[in-house]
């Protein structure tokens, strides 16, 4: 009876260090997101934001972006999700993490970014795709960025195309760029290392 309970007990551990396995020595992981508007791959940058691919990665591997929506839609500027399920609920969060904007990555069109509030080290879960070159978000000498950490490989048509979508002020959320047709983030998927 021991041996079992051990052998049980030895498969959780194992599954569960599976569960979170976030490609640690892979400089460059890839990311599939498969939308209802189509699929976006994306390839991150471990090498210049370490921190925020980890937390990204994490949320991952765990299926935290599964069945999300994007919430924020701003044409010729960027398309947000991650943070909110179908029913506008806010998802669970793990701690926040340390701005890395200072890292010579740029908010350029097709990249992926960190959002946040006002304070520069409060971004968690909730991220951003730039839908045009928007250089006013990085840093400067006098204020905090937000952080990009990778770029879209596939699927920059499906982007523009959400984008595109039509939007309205949420009396739910009080928000405004709220698509009306929710934009659903179907599952998120780190793909094996090549």
């Amino acid at each position: 009876m021991i041996k079992r309970l051990v052998f049980a007990a030895l498969v959780c551990l194992s599954s569960s260090v599976f569960a979170v396995d976030i490609q640690p020595n892979n400089l460059f992981p890839k990311v599939e997101m498969n939308t209802t508007m189509g699929k976006i791959v994306v390839e991150l940058d471990r090498d210049r934001a370490p921190i925020t691919v980890d937390n990204f990665l994490t949320y991952v591997v765990k299926g935290e972006y599964d069945n999300t929506i994007f919430h924020r839609i701003i044409p010729e500027f960027v398309v947000q999700g991650g943070g909110l399920d179908p029913k506008l609920q806010e998802k669970p969060e793990m701690k926040p993490i340390v701005n890395e904007s200072g890292n010579g990555l740029s908010n350029m069109t097709g990249t992926i970014a960190m959002a946040r509030d006002s304070n520069p080290h409060s971004a968690s879960r909730q991220f951003y795709f730039n839908v045009a070159d928007n250089e006013r978000l990085d840093p400067s000498s006098r204020r905090w960025g937000y952080a990009v950490f990778g770029e879209v490989l596939e699927g920059q048509e499906v982007l523009m195309k959400m984008s595109q979508v039509k939007t309205e002020t949420n009396t739910v959320l009080e928000w405004p760029d709220v698509p009306v047709e929710p934009i659903i983030l179907k599952s998120a998927r780190l793909l094996p290392r090549k």
